[in-house]
């Protein structure tokens, strides 16, 4: 639960008033004390009020005494260099709030001629408008105008620069040596098999040479000439399997 902001302003009610001090007066000595703990440095407190008859003194009076004979000793210069009272500290309040009230206007006065140009966009007219106000809308229309001609501007750029190129696609993978395996054998298969079918065209030629020879009469043991007195070169060529 986030804590309710507090007014910054006279407590009119004595009661509330007076626990208020109470409560603040501790919370300041209590950051006095951690400021000198904290940073090493000299530090000293002196409330007067209207509920005590002595004024509050931290640590001690005679160190609130050694503090300000110190301080004493400095060039005016130097003891007024960040100092301020009451009454400056105020000024510079006002001055902050003056600030931030013309900022806040400012914001208001741009949101209001916004809204005047939408709506005579939509054909509402501008006779009731003084020549503040027309200077005013004026500004805003051509603020309105240079924002959009840098958001073309750079919509246009973006548009300009090409686009990256696509990545490479990725290496094909090498292909299995499984299938040519299978052709090899595929073809040695083959290969055997038109072999196997020559030889046996060879032999199947060779046997029915042999009976037509039977038919006419050679290959009889009685007709046959030795071997070294036939002179057939027909036998010498034949390719046997």
């Amino acid at each position: 639960m986030t804590r309710k902001k507090v007014k910054l302003a006279y407590i009119t009610n004595d009661s509330s008033r007076k626990a208020t001090f109470k409560k603040r007066k501790k919370g300041l000595l209590k950051k006095v004390s951690e400021l000198s703990t904290l940073c090493d440095i000299k530090t000293c407190a002196i409330i007067y009020s209207p509920y005590d008859t002595q004024p509050e003194v931290w640590p001690s009076p005679m160190e609130v005494q050694n503090i300000i004979a110190k301080f004493k000793m400095m060039p005016e210069m130097d003891q007024s260099k960040k100092m301020v009272n009451q009454e400056s500290f105020l000024r510079q309040r006002i001055a902050k709030s003056e600030e931030q009230l013309k900022k806040q206007q400012r914001d208001n006065r741009e949101k209001e001629m916004t809204q005047v140009m939408y709506r005579s966009l939509v054909g509402e007219g501008l006779q009731n408008l003084n020549i503040v106000d027309l200077n005013d809308l004026g500004w805003v229309i051509d603020k309105s105008i240079k924002e959009i001609d840098e958001k073309i501007k750079s919509l246009l750029e973006q548009q300009a620069v090409p686009p990256p190129p696509p990545p490479p696609p990725p290496a094909a993978a090498p292909a299995p040596q499984v299938q040519d395996m299978f052709n090899d054998e595929a073809a040695a298969r083959n290969t055997n098999t038109d072999l196997a079918t020559d030889s046996s065209q060879n032999q199947q030629w060779l046997m029915d040479l042999l009976k037509s020879n039977d038919n006419m009469g050679f290959g009889r043991n009685d007709d046959m000439l030795p071997y070294s007195l036939h002179t057939n070169n027909f036998w010498s060529n034949f390719p046997f399997p």
